[in-house]
């Protein structure tokens, strides 16, 4: 048995305390929102963001940090992808040489164009970082369906040792070496989610959904392997299975957000109505500076991002995606004759 902190009590932390205490862990949640932590230790279940899955009783929720942090072998770090480096800063002072840290959200940062490992190992730099990633949505984890993630780390022992905390019968973990790619994948599939969701709210069909999923992973892989990750990764669960599941799941909020843009709703209106952190909106400009920087062609990334912050309507990027010039399917592939 494992002690853990869990760090953010939205749904996503929720679902992974509740599956870590059924692998016999003892796991202590924080939340910066007091009525939050009061919510769960009071009706054990938040109501809020992930009714109907039930937590332990011996499960406890603080607004302590530093209580949260000491004596555990590891602790998760799974508030939204816009406050990590702020969290991080204020869990330094308590976090000993090489505990370990585990993300769970997916996102970078606009400003610094730094994954989310990058900006706690720049932060907490005694702190030995690993990540989660795959095709996970929290509402099904929570109900204890069969899901399968992935666990990034830089030492083969840590990844093993976190594969050997989160695998169950419901949960199965593979291992890899590819932190930067599985962050990739899963911070610019969030982007291509909100284009997905654009087109079901325009009533556009299963083709087009097909088309932006396949197109969209060679848009994130082309762009990934050129900063150094390695193409089995977005050919895997954390970047195909994580892209698949976000453009087409109910549970996705990027997708559900790209709806209601599709049907007319601004961002703002968009964001407001999801109620939960939209993160394909704070990766967006993020995922076209970084095409940019690297001289990597992704159009779709460049069509959302007009939509969300330049006012292009959602009819007129997808009409300006399908008349691009016309090219082969992929440039490593040679006529013969």
């Amino acid at each position: 048995m494992a002690n853990v902190g869990v760090f953010g009590a939205g749904s996503w932390g929720t679902a992974l305390s509740v599956l870590l205490h059924d692998n016999g862990h003892h796991v202590e949640v924080w939340s910066i929102d007091g009525e939050e932590v009061k919510m769960l230790n009071e009706k054990k279940e938040h109501v809020l963001k992930l009714p109907g899955v039930k937590l332990p009783d011996d499960m406890k929720a603080t607004t302590d940090m530093e209580s949260v942090i000491a004596g555990k072998d590891f602790l998760v770090l799974a508030v939204p992808s816009t406050f990590t480096r702020e969290t991080a800063r204020k869990m330094n002072p308590y976090v000993k040489e090489g505990q370990i840290i585990v993300d769970v959200a997916k996102g970078i940062e606009e400003a610094t164009l730094m994954t989310l490992s990058q900006q706690i190992e720049q932060e907490i730099p005694q702190a030995d970082v690993a990540v989660l990633s795959g095709p996970s949505h929290a509402e099904e984890v929570g109900r204890r369906l069969p899901t399968t993630c992935v666990i990034g780390a830089r030492t083969k022992k840590t990844a093993e040792y976190l594969q050997s905390m989160f695998i169950s019968r419901v949960f199965r973990v593979y291992t890899s070496p590819d932190i930067l790619g599985m962050e990739l994948g899963g911070s610019l599939k969030n982007v291509i989610a909100l284009a997905a969701g654009i087109a079901d709210g325009l009533g556009y069909g299963d083709n087009t959904k097909a088309a932006l999923i396949t197109r969209g992973i060679a848009e994130i892989a082309r762009l990934g392997v050129k900063m150094g990750g390695k193409i089995e990764s977005f050919t895997g669960l954390t970047g195909i299975g994580d892209l698949i599941v976000t453009c087409a799941s109910v549970h996705s909020r990027n997708r559900k957000a790209g709806y209601l843009i599709g049907q007319g709703r601004t961002m703002q209106e968009a964001m407001d109505e999801v109620k939960m952190v939209v993160e394909g909106v704070y990766s967006a400009k993020a995922a076209a500076r970084l095409a940019r920087k690297y001289d990597v062609s992704m159009p779709i990334v460049d069509e959302v991002n007009a939509v969300l912050f330049d006012g292009k309507s959602p009819a007129e990027a997808v009409d300006d995606l399908m008349q691009r010039e016309s090219r082969s399917e992929s440039l490593a592939l040679k006529w013969e004759n």
